[in-house]
Protein backbone atom coordinates (compact mmCIF):
# COMPACT_ATOMS: atom_id res chain seq x y z
CA UNK A 1 0.00 0.00 0.00
CA UNK A 2 1.42 3.50 -1.30
CA UNK A 3 -1.50 5.42 -1.82
CA UNK A 4 -1.62 8.62 0.79
CA UNK A 5 -4.82 10.27 2.06
CA UNK A 6 -4.84 13.33 4.17
CA UNK A 7 -6.13 12.89 7.82
CA UNK A 8 -6.71 15.39 10.42
CA UNK A 9 -6.18 15.53 14.01
CA UNK A 10 -6.31 18.05 16.86
CA UNK A 11 -3.31 18.08 19.00
CA UNK A 12 -2.62 20.51 22.11
CA UNK A 13 -6.27 22.83 20.64
CA UNK A 14 -4.79 22.83 17.68
CA UNK A 15 -5.72 20.70 14.51
CA UNK A 16 -2.72 19.34 12.13
CA UNK A 17 -3.11 17.82 8.66
CA UNK A 18 -1.01 14.83 8.30
CA UNK A 19 -0.91 12.55 4.72
CA UNK A 20 -0.71 8.93 5.93
CA UNK A 21 0.29 6.17 3.95
CA UNK A 22 1.98 2.72 3.20
CA UNK A 23 2.44 -0.15 5.89
CA UNK A 24 4.72 -1.22 8.45
CA UNK A 25 6.82 0.62 10.96
CA UNK A 26 6.10 4.38 11.44
CA UNK A 27 8.31 7.22 10.15
CA UNK A 28 7.24 10.72 10.90
CA UNK A 29 8.79 12.97 8.28
CA UNK A 30 9.17 16.39 8.72
CA UNK A 31 9.08 18.52 5.86
CA UNK A 32 11.24 21.30 5.16
CA UNK A 33 10.68 25.21 4.04
CA UNK A 34 8.61 24.21 1.36
CA UNK A 35 6.08 22.50 3.49
CA UNK A 36 4.15 19.43 3.19
CA UNK A 37 1.17 19.97 0.64
CA UNK A 38 3.66 20.28 -2.28
CA UNK A 39 4.61 16.87 -1.84
CA UNK A 40 1.07 15.92 -2.76
CA UNK A 41 -0.24 17.24 -5.55
CA UNK A 42 -1.59 15.45 -8.93
CA UNK A 43 1.67 13.07 -7.54
CA UNK A 44 3.14 12.14 -4.60
CA UNK A 45 6.61 13.05 -4.02
CA UNK A 46 8.65 9.45 -5.99
CA UNK A 47 10.64 9.53 -2.62
CA UNK A 48 7.74 9.30 -0.35
CA UNK A 49 6.21 6.31 -2.59
CA UNK A 50 8.95 4.79 -2.24
CA UNK A 51 9.34 4.80 1.79
CA UNK A 52 5.43 3.84 1.98
CA UNK A 53 6.49 0.65 0.16
CA UNK A 54 8.26 -0.75 3.47
CA UNK A 55 7.02 2.08 6.65
CA UNK A 56 3.39 4.03 7.75
CA UNK A 57 4.55 7.32 6.52
CA UNK A 58 3.63 10.16 8.77
CA UNK A 59 3.66 13.51 6.88
CA UNK A 60 2.33 16.30 8.81
CA UNK A 61 2.17 20.13 8.05
CA UNK A 62 3.76 22.34 10.43
CA UNK A 63 1.64 24.32 12.20
CA UNK A 64 2.09 27.90 10.12
CA UNK A 65 2.43 26.48 6.93
CA UNK A 66 0.19 25.22 3.99
CA UNK A 67 -3.72 26.90 4.32
CA UNK A 68 -3.56 27.47 7.88
CA UNK A 69 -2.75 30.86 9.71
CA UNK A 70 0.37 30.72 11.90
CA UNK A 71 -1.45 30.15 15.74
CA UNK A 72 -0.25 32.78 18.04
CA UNK A 73 1.91 30.40 20.20
CA UNK A 74 4.61 29.82 17.57
CA UNK A 75 7.17 31.85 18.13
CA UNK A 76 10.47 29.83 17.89
CA UNK A 77 11.77 26.68 16.46
CA UNK A 78 11.43 25.51 19.79
CA UNK A 79 7.85 25.54 19.84
CA UNK A 80 7.44 23.22 16.98
CA UNK A 81 9.77 20.69 18.90
CA UNK A 82 7.47 20.67 21.29
CA UNK A 83 4.60 20.48 19.48
CA UNK A 84 5.92 17.56 17.64
CA UNK A 85 6.78 15.72 21.42
CA UNK A 86 2.95 16.22 22.16
CA UNK A 87 2.01 15.35 18.75
CA UNK A 88 3.68 11.53 19.19
CA UNK A 89 2.06 11.63 22.78
CA UNK A 90 -1.57 12.42 22.18
CA UNK A 91 -1.52 9.96 19.05
CA UNK A 92 -0.09 7.66 20.64
CA UNK A 93 2.90 7.14 18.46
CA UNK A 94 6.32 5.59 19.11
CA UNK A 95 9.02 3.95 18.79
CA UNK A 96 8.92 6.03 15.79
CA UNK A 97 11.77 6.61 12.64
CA UNK A 98 11.66 10.61 12.73
CA UNK A 99 13.52 11.76 9.45
CA UNK A 100 13.63 15.76 9.49
CA UNK A 101 15.15 17.62 5.68
CA UNK A 102 16.51 20.95 6.15
CA UNK A 103 14.11 23.12 8.37
CA UNK A 104 12.37 19.74 9.41
CA UNK A 105 15.52 18.12 10.57
CA UNK A 106 16.35 21.27 12.76
CA UNK A 107 13.28 20.68 14.64
CA UNK A 108 13.97 16.65 14.55
CA UNK A 109 17.29 17.69 16.50
CA UNK A 110 15.86 20.18 18.80
CA UNK A 111 13.09 17.49 19.74
CA UNK A 112 15.68 15.06 19.63
CA UNK A 113 17.49 16.77 22.37
CA UNK A 114 14.60 17.14 24.71
CA UNK A 115 13.50 13.01 24.36
CA UNK A 116 13.68 10.18 22.58
CA UNK A 117 11.43 8.32 24.46
CA UNK A 118 8.92 7.51 21.43
CA UNK A 119 11.72 7.25 19.19
CA UNK A 120 13.43 4.28 17.35
CA UNK A 121 15.83 5.94 15.06
CA UNK A 122 16.34 9.42 14.19
CA UNK A 123 17.80 10.55 10.34
CA UNK A 124 18.20 14.30 9.29
CA UNK A 125 18.98 15.59 5.43
CA UNK A 126 20.45 19.00 5.17
CA UNK A 127 19.74 20.07 8.50
CA UNK A 128 19.68 23.39 9.84
CA UNK A 129 20.19 24.51 13.41
CA UNK A 130 24.03 25.26 14.08
CA UNK A 131 26.43 27.69 13.37
CA UNK A 132 29.62 26.56 12.22
CA UNK A 133 32.36 29.36 12.18
CA UNK A 134 33.87 30.37 8.83
CA UNK A 135 31.58 28.28 6.63
CA UNK A 136 29.02 30.53 5.09
CA UNK A 137 25.33 29.79 4.38
CA UNK A 138 23.25 30.26 1.68
CA UNK A 139 21.21 33.16 2.06
CA UNK A 140 17.67 31.43 0.78
CA UNK A 141 16.04 34.45 1.86
CA UNK A 142 17.48 36.87 -0.70
CA UNK A 143 18.03 34.64 -3.97
CA UNK A 144 15.73 35.13 -6.72
CA UNK A 145 13.98 32.40 -7.83
CA UNK A 146 16.60 31.38 -10.75
CA UNK A 147 19.29 32.18 -8.18
CA UNK A 148 17.23 29.12 -5.98
CA UNK A 149 16.79 26.71 -8.79
CA UNK A 150 20.57 27.14 -9.57
CA UNK A 151 21.77 27.15 -5.93
CA UNK A 152 19.20 24.29 -4.62
CA UNK A 153 19.39 21.74 -7.68
CA UNK A 154 22.77 19.65 -9.65
CA UNK A 155 19.94 17.42 -11.70
CA UNK A 156 18.51 19.87 -14.41
CA UNK A 157 15.66 17.66 -15.14
CA UNK A 158 14.72 18.33 -11.59
CA UNK A 159 15.79 21.99 -11.86
CA UNK A 160 13.49 22.35 -14.80
CA UNK A 161 10.11 20.50 -13.40
CA UNK A 162 10.24 22.83 -10.45
CA UNK A 163 10.79 25.58 -12.92
CA UNK A 164 7.40 24.71 -14.93
CA UNK A 165 5.29 23.84 -11.84
CA UNK A 166 2.38 26.52 -11.93
CA UNK A 167 0.94 27.60 -8.99
CA UNK A 168 -3.18 28.24 -7.94
CA UNK A 169 -3.97 31.31 -6.12
CA UNK A 170 -4.48 28.59 -3.11
CA UNK A 171 -1.05 27.60 -3.19
CA UNK A 172 0.69 30.74 -3.99
CA UNK A 173 -0.84 31.88 -0.46
CA UNK A 174 0.33 28.74 0.68
CA UNK A 175 4.23 28.97 -0.50
CA UNK A 176 3.29 33.25 1.16
CA UNK A 177 2.94 31.87 4.44
CA UNK A 178 5.50 29.05 4.48
CA UNK A 179 7.67 31.73 4.01
CA UNK A 180 6.94 34.16 6.81
CA UNK A 181 6.71 31.33 8.87
CA UNK A 182 10.48 30.29 8.06
CA UNK A 183 11.85 33.68 8.36
CA UNK A 184 9.93 34.36 11.67
CA UNK A 185 11.78 30.49 12.99
CA UNK A 186 15.41 31.33 10.80
CA UNK A 187 15.64 34.83 9.71
CA UNK A 188 18.07 35.85 13.05
CA UNK A 189 20.21 33.98 14.00
CA UNK A 190 20.58 32.97 10.04
CA UNK A 191 19.24 29.10 10.29
CA UNK A 192 20.50 28.50 13.45
CA UNK A 193 19.49 28.15 16.94
CA UNK A 194 22.90 29.24 18.96
CA UNK A 195 22.55 26.54 21.85
CA UNK A 196 21.53 23.47 20.12
CA UNK A 197 24.52 22.64 19.34
CA UNK A 198 25.97 22.39 23.04
CA UNK A 199 23.21 19.87 23.49
CA UNK A 200 23.40 17.41 20.57
CA UNK A 201 25.16 14.99 22.43
CA UNK A 202 22.20 14.04 24.47
CA UNK A 203 20.69 12.55 20.87
CA UNK A 204 21.31 8.24 22.42
CA UNK A 205 19.13 6.70 19.90
CA UNK A 206 20.80 5.40 16.48
CA UNK A 207 21.39 8.44 14.46
CA UNK A 208 21.91 8.88 10.33
CA UNK A 209 22.65 12.68 8.93
CA UNK A 210 21.99 12.51 5.33
CA UNK A 211 23.84 15.34 2.99
CA UNK A 212 23.83 16.49 -0.49
CA UNK A 213 27.29 16.38 -1.86
CA UNK A 214 26.87 19.87 -3.11
CA UNK A 215 24.66 21.96 -0.75
CA UNK A 216 24.85 25.26 -1.38
CA UNK A 217 22.52 26.43 1.74
CA UNK A 218 24.84 24.24 3.95
CA UNK A 219 27.80 23.07 2.51
CA UNK A 220 28.79 19.69 3.71
CA UNK A 221 30.93 20.89 6.93
CA UNK A 222 27.60 21.34 8.10
CA UNK A 223 26.64 17.86 7.65
CA UNK A 224 30.11 16.77 9.44
CA UNK A 225 29.80 18.83 12.38
CA UNK A 226 26.59 17.59 13.54
CA UNK A 227 27.56 14.23 13.55
CA UNK A 228 30.57 14.77 15.19
CA UNK A 229 28.53 16.06 17.93
CA UNK A 230 26.23 13.15 18.02
CA UNK A 231 27.80 9.72 19.45
CA UNK A 232 27.80 7.41 16.85
CA UNK A 233 26.57 8.83 14.00
CA UNK A 234 26.67 8.13 10.38
CA UNK A 235 27.15 10.38 7.82
CA UNK A 236 25.90 9.68 4.08
CA UNK A 237 26.76 12.00 1.19
CA UNK A 238 24.82 11.56 -1.46
CA UNK A 239 26.49 12.63 -4.91
CA UNK A 240 25.56 14.38 -7.87
CA UNK A 241 22.58 16.72 -5.79
CA UNK A 242 21.53 19.71 -4.02
CA UNK A 243 20.38 21.00 -0.99
CA UNK A 244 16.95 19.79 -2.03
CA UNK A 245 17.97 16.15 -2.42
CA UNK A 246 14.63 14.60 -2.18
CA UNK A 247 13.76 15.79 -5.55
CA UNK A 248 17.15 16.20 -7.10
CA UNK A 249 18.13 12.09 -6.77
CA UNK A 250 14.78 10.81 -5.12
CA UNK A 251 16.16 7.16 -5.49
CA UNK A 252 19.38 8.00 -3.35
CA UNK A 253 17.50 9.77 -1.02
CA UNK A 254 14.29 7.14 -0.19
CA UNK A 255 17.57 4.45 -0.36
CA UNK A 256 20.01 5.82 2.05
CA UNK A 257 16.51 6.42 4.75
CA UNK A 258 15.38 3.17 4.45
CA UNK A 259 18.25 1.43 4.14
CA UNK A 260 20.03 3.03 7.70
CA UNK A 261 16.33 2.24 9.23
CA UNK A 262 16.47 -1.60 8.14
CA UNK A 263 19.73 -1.88 9.33
CA UNK A 264 19.13 -0.72 13.12
CA UNK A 265 15.98 -2.00 13.26
CA UNK A 266 17.12 -5.87 11.97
Amino acid sequence: MSAFAAVRHVVNGFEIPTWEGGAGPTLLYLHGAGGAADMFGETTAPFLVELARSFRVLVPEHPGFGERERPEWVDTIHDLAYFYLDYLEERGLGPVHLVGQSLGGWIALELAVRSTARLATLTVAGSSGIHVRGVPKGDVFLWSRDQFVQNMFRNPDAAQAFLARQMTPEQQRAALRNRETTALLAWEPRLFDPHLHKWLHRIKVPTHVIWAEDDRVLPKPYGDAIAAMIGGARLSVLPGCGHLAYLDRPDLFSAAIGGFITEKAA
